[in-house]
């Protein structure tokens, strides 16, 4: 009585598997944009697609990413100098790339540019804090997309956002989990006001990926650089031993949780971008999929409870 409902879960799999399988054609002729390739998921995925035959134009911020990348890359990749927090500099991205792609348009663009820091307690940040991490993770998205959306638009082609699995829970204060939980809702909206175009809305949700965002080392002194510019009356409301348990906490769950294989996201990034039938969402990694995504749906009571019992706690409490 059971096995044909236990079955269709099998035969869902299957045919989904078998659906998503054909790519689109013609990839000499489609140019696809990705922002931040300088290193990182960016940086292999330009490699990538320049390998699977694509036209592709990496944006890259330093003028050493666009050098190393050339040295790898074949003659069909062009990069640009690009600053995802300066409207002029993606002004001048899009008019070189207007003039590049010319009647062939822009068959998808890739907002991966991003940052990480600064990260720690609410109540360490300020609202400048927010700003500079909004500017990259959430403004540069809006803004490079609105920029090439009608090139993308004439090509009926993608928009391929990446976000964070931590756009749909937050497990650690600071501004990124607030940047991609934006992203998200940018993403879907986005996504129902483009399906008139013929254009897919696509978003990637990563987990913890061993990249410059999850280096230990990076993110321990940006903690205690926020401990140390800390009130003292703050630093006595969370105790002497809050922030090396922080330290200890961060070093614990980049370790345990950081996945090395990049490529998991990088596939599913040229999925997206090549796929006749995409996925509107990917959720990737090992820990995305069977801790934080779980924990998204259930109730906030439940959650809090795991959340608040994996981190580290004032020894004082504030009344």
């Amino acid at each position: 009585m059971f096995l044909p409902i236990l079955g269709l879960p099998v035969l869902w799999f299957i045919y989904r598997w078998y659906k998503e399988r054909k790519r689109v054609s013609n990839k000499g002729d489609k140019y696809v944009y990705i922002t931040g390739c300088d290193t990182g998921f960016g940086n292999l995925l330009a490699k990538h697609l320049d390998k699977l035959g694509f036209c592709v134009i990496a944006g890259c911020y330093t003028e050493k990413g666009e050098d190393e990348l050339k040295k790898t890359a074949s003659d069909r990749l062009t990069t640009v100098h690009l600053d995802v927090t300066d409207s002029e500099s993606v002004a001048k991205a899009t008019a070189f790339i207007k003039t590049l792609v010319g009647e062939k348009y822009l068959w998808a663009v890739v907002n991966n540019a991003g940052v990480g820091l600064p990260s720690g307690p609410n109540d360490w940040m300020t609202v400048e804090d927010h700003k500079a991490m909004m500017a990259v993770n959430l403004f540069g998205v809006i803004d490079v997309t609105l920029s090439v959306l009608p090139l993308i638009k004439k090509a009926r082609g993608r928009v391929v956002n990446v976000a964070s699995i931590f756009g749909r829970i937050s497990s650690f204060g600071g501004p990124y989990c607030v940047s991609k939980y934006g992203v998200e809702a940018f993403n879907d909206s986005l996504r129902l006001n483009m399906a008139h175009f013929g254009v897919k809305v696509l978003c990637i949700e990563p987990g913890f990926f061993k990249t410059g965002l999850t280096d230990v080392a990076v993110l321990q002194n940006g903690i205690s650089k926020l401990w140390d510019r800390l009130p003292q009356d703050v630093k006595d409301d969370y105790g002497p031993n809050f922030l090396q348990n922080s330290l200890d906490m961060c070093e614990e769950r980049i370790n345990t949780l950081a996945d090395r294989n990049l490529m998991k996201v990088v596939s599913s990034m040229e999925h997206a971008i090549s796929a006749v039938h995409p996925r509107t969402r990917y959720t990737v990694g090992w820990d995305a999929k069977f801790i934080w995504l779980p924990f998204s749906y259930m109730p906030s009571f439940i959650c809090d409870r795991f959340l608040y019992k994996s981190s580290p706690r004032p020894i004082v409490s504030v009344l």
